[in-house]
């Protein structure tokens, strides 16, 4: 037996918010809102966790005290689906996002980060 990944947990100042962003660029909805934490994930999955089969996971903002400081060791990835990079990135850019340079140097992938500071990558290759 394995596990799968189904979640991904995030330290945030402000759940809502964060929660709000990361819907409109994944196409997901909140599922889940409590004291200080927002669950977001798919509407085509509600039941992920139920599925023996691959899932595409939950995002967990939880509220905590303290802001970022460093660098991402965990980062997401981001694939457009309907759109070329260029166009996606300026999609995001409009939701709030802004670039970021983490040193990646000239590469295929955009560095930007959520309003928060969180980086991820925009990748080049369209993903259905």
């Amino acid at each position: 037996m394995t596990s799968k990944f189904t979640e991904l947990a995030i330290d945030c100042a402000d759940p809502r918010g964060l929660a709000r962003f990361w819907c409109a660029v994944l196409g997901y909805e909140v599922q889940d809102e409590g004291d200080g934490i927002v669950i977001i994930g798919s509407p085509e999955v509600p039941e992920g966790k139920n599925r023996p089969g691959p899932v595409p996971p939950t995002l967990t903002f939880a509220q905590v005290p303290e802001g970022k400081t460093l660098k991402n060791r965990l980062h997401i990835d981001v694939n457009p689906t309907d759109r070329e990079q260029d166009e996606e990135v300026r999609r995001l850019l409009d939701l709030g996002a802004r670039h970021a340079d983490v040193g990646q140097g000239e590469q295929s992938w955009v560095v930007l980060a959520d309003p928060e500071g969180n980086e991820f990558c925009v990748l080049a290759g369209r993903r259905p």
